[in-house]
């Protein structure tokens, strides 16, 4: 019984490192320039502790052999361990885990830390349960305020209602495009559409609850923290459709709140700016 078990033990473990050698589930593309990095950083992680699974599922497996009841009789012994072996893997995994910390460290501070280009191309995603929208300056290069909730008055001292938001007319962000005249020419859409080859700044916002924006094939996912500004970047290098997911969960409507990532060649990606400008 115990040469089964340690076979069945040693059986998963070598199927389990195949399938991940051979790749057969693995990463969607990778269409960012800083996806590579990530993605490498990824593969040495998954190296390494998978070296160390292989190496203690086959330990267990000799154990369950080797310490097998042999029908003599024999009493089970009791180990009190050993203190030297216990620090040697403690600070050896401490070691490993400070390590790829520090070496991923640099990639991700890149895309969070370091802000985006002089020049970079901000756009605005809003998050909503259970919707996505996107807000793109016009030819001024300036977002509009927007009027969602009640306003602090610092003359009263008190909160008025500054809401002018109405799904029914597509205002969802609340625009004044009567008044405020860097609204007027802001365009609202329910995609993200982007050129390939230049750098793009997010500014992520929450309506209401905290909402996470992913797109797998960017290597991105940032969370969206109501009454906080998070800016990120990212350089698109490929053209295509991808899905944009809620990753945190947001609600009972959460399985729903998707939208759609373009990256499109330059001319194509104008098309669709004037196209959506005169749909406001």
């Amino acid at each position: 019984m115990a040469l089964a078990v340690a076979l069945v033990v040693v059986i998963i473990t070598l199927l389990s490192g195949y399938f991940f050698w051979a790749h057969t589930w693995w990463f969607p593309i990778d269409i960012s320039k800083h996806g590579g990095a990530i993605d490498r950083q990824f593969t040495l992680t998954l190296i390494i502790t998978g070296i160390i699974f292989v190496l203690a599922q086959l330990a267990l497996a000799y154990a369950v052999w080797r310490y097998r009841d042999r029908g003599d009789g024999r009493k089970a012994r009791y180990s009190h361990g050993n203190n030297k072996l216990e620090a040697t893997w403690t600070i050896a995994a401490t070691v490993l885990f400070i390590g790829l910390t520090l070496m991923g460290y640099h990639i991700w501070a890149g895309i969070h830390f370091v802000g985006a280009a002089p020049g970079a191309m901000r756009v605005e995603v809003w998050g909503q349960q259970f919707a996505w929208y996107f807000r793109y300056p016009g030819p001024d290069g300036q977002f509009g305020p927007v009027h969602i909730g009640d306003k602090y008055d610092p003359a009263t001292g008190k909160y008025i209602d500054d809401n002018k938001v109405d799904d029914a007319t597509g205002n969802y962000l609340g625009l004044d495009r009567d008044h405020d005249a860097a609204s007027k020419d802001d365009i609202v859409t329910a995609t993200l559409a982007v050129p390939v080859n230049q750098q793009v700044e997010l500014i992520l916002r929450s309506k209401d609850v905290t909402h996470s924006f992913f797109v797998r094939e960017l290597r991105l996912k940032q969370d969206l923290v109501p009454g906080m500004e998070i800016p990120i970047h990212f350089t698109a290098t490929k053209t295509g459709r991808f899905e944009i997911a809620c990753a945190e969960l947001c609600g009972l409507g959460h399985y729903k709140m998707r939208a759609f990532f373009e990256v499109m060649t330059e001319p194509d990606y104008q098309k669709w700016l004037q196209n959506m400008a005169a749909a406001q």
